[in-house]
């Protein structure tokens, strides 16, 4: 079996070994692959490998040999799954690998908004703390995650997570999901997105992208927010109308947004987020610590390993 993966950088830029997977068959691994040389590189493939190269309905076409596509993140958007179905290809994805990242982020964002650490890290740097008259330095408001309230939407494994985290730092939650309320543990309250506008001190975002979410945050939707309440968005950039998002910045409707996805990525450099105060974004981290590369990749093999004695795991279009 011969595998191709096509834009491996981003999974492993070399800290970690492609050997586990080359064991399974005849290998080779691209860094990226621009969506002309697609086909010239998988054309005799029969496994191929993606995390954001898409693999299309002309593409699948034009690979008639293929007979797996293996999506190396949860999401699978980029591969057209009716087009795949329709000439028997197996697609399968790597579910849930980030989440105690992506969740860890989440915090490390909120935190970034209440206690101003990238702020006072600059201003230290500025000498602001050195020439202070006292022993300690502080020009914004200091804010205490216990007793705030947290607004989640999507209790997925991710949303999940940081409800029950909420609760550990003492606020109170309340979610808009599907799910039933009595399903939910002690502490997390169901509520309307509407309801979650109007009660949340902070609100992060933890649902998929789908046509019913995408902009779901926009002028009409922070206006129901309380004013000063901070946004915070690792889930998918469009879930947000960034231009929405920057004029409550800049009007103080929104007091922070702290965002690791952009509606384009990478993003313009006009992006209006990079001109307003209090907008902290990183560049699409959240996934990509160490220890869940390392279980992206572990997945990713077992499930070219599985596919290959005829037991395919983790499929998406059965």
């Amino acid at each position: 079996m011969k595998i191709v993966v096509l834009d491996g950088y981003s999974v492993n830029p070399g800290d970690l070994s492609w050997n586990a997977l080359g064991e399974t068959g005849e290998l080779v691994v691209y860094d990226r692959t621009d969506a002309a040389d697609v086909v010239s590189r998988a054309h005799d493939a029969d496994a191929v490998l993606t995390n954001k190269v898409v693999i299309s309905d002309s593409i699948i076409e034009r690979l008639p040999g293929l007979k797996y596509i293996g999506v190396l993140a949860t999401g699978y958007n980029v591969v057209d799954i009716e087009a795949a179905s329709r000439r028997g290809i197996v697609v399968t994805n790597v579910p849930a690998y980030s989440t105690d990242s992506v969740v860890q982020m989440t915090f490390a964002h909120m935190l970034n908004l209440t206690n101003r650490v990238a702020h006072y890290a600059k201003e230290n740097r500025d000498g602001k703390w050195s020439s202070a008259p006292d022993f300690c330095y502080w020009d914004t408001p200091l804010d205490e995650l216990s007793g705030m309230t947290l607004g989640v939407v999507g209790l997925g494994n991710i949303g999940y997570k940081v409800a029950c985290i909420a609760r550990a730092f003492g606020m109170d939650v309340f979610a808009c999901t599907s799910k039933n309320s009595a399903d939910l543990p002690a502490g997390i309250q169901k509520t309307t997105l509407r309801g979650l506008l109007g009660v949340s001190d902070i609100l992060t975002l933890h649902c998929p992208l789908t046509g019913r979410t995408h902009e779901m945050i926009n002028k009409d939707t922070l206006g129901l927010m309380k004013r000063g309440a901070l946004l915070i968005n690792t889930g998918r950039g469009a879930l947000v109308n960034e231009a929405d998002v920057a004029e409550a910045l800049e009007s103080g409707q929104l007091g922070g947004y702290g965002a690791d996805v952009m509606c384009q990525e990478p993003p313009a450099a006009d992006n209006p987020l990079f001109d307003v105060p209090n907008a902290y974004l990183t560049p699409h981290i959240a996934w990509a610590t160490a220890a869940a590369r390392r279980r992206l990749m572990a997945v990713a093999v077992d499930n070219v390993k599985a596919f290959a004695e005829g037991r395919p795991v983790n499929v998406v279009n059965r």
